[in-house]
């Protein structure tokens, strides 16, 4: 639904390629789309194309002193994941990100991200748990597969297979938006 909310509401979006929209014209992306939506609420897209956990990290006080946001969306770990990163660190950055925005009363919606098959099954799946781990420690909602409908389909990928097309960016928004949608009453 991504209801009309009662309040103006200030959303942080922290995320890499797949928020930025990398690949799709500009205004176009999921984060553009969703700023459309809410028509009285600032959507501010602080993404950055490759960012890994540790990067966003040390940007991300600036980002919350700067916008002051009532919700933060954290959609990252993906760069960590594809390069293989040390998992605890990647969880370590994740839940500094999370404190921080807790630590203001922002409301905060962890952005899940499924890596492909050939990383192997048990990395696959310690990479899954910290997404999981994190969100029920911190009692935080957890969109578990933003591109769910979107990924495995070769029409909504792009040509690398790693990022979505323009038409798949409302499916994104849905798969986020459903998640959102409670925080914003």
């Amino acid at each position: 639904c991504l209801c009309v909310t009662t309040s103006a509401k200030t959303i942080l979006v922290v995320g890499d390629s797949i928020s930025t929209g990398f690949g799709v014209p500009t205004g176009k992306g999921w984060v553009a789309l969703l700023q459309k939506k809410l028509k009285n609420d600032v959507v501010v897209n602080a993404s950055t194309s490759g960012d890994t956990t540790a990067n966003a990290l040390a940007r991300f006080p600036q980002a919350l002193s700067e916008h002051k946001p009532n919700i933060v969306i954290i959609q990252l770990g993906g760069n960590d994941g594809l390069r293989g990163s040390s998992l605890s660190e990647m969880k370590k950055h994740l839940a500094k990100m999370i404190e921080a925005s807790q630590n203001i009363s922002a409301k905060v919606l962890l952005v899940g991200v499924r890596l492909p098959p050939n990383y192997g099954e048990a990395y696959i799946k310690k990479f899954t748990q910290v997404y999981i781990q994190l969100a029920k420690h911190y009692k935080i909602p957890l969109v578990p597969h933003a591109l769910a409908g979107i990924g495995g389909h070769r029409e909504m990928m792009q040509i690398d297979g790693v990022h979505p097309t323009e038409q798949a960016q409302r499916i994104l928004l849905n798969n986020i938006g459903k998640y959102l949608d409670p925080l914003l009453k």
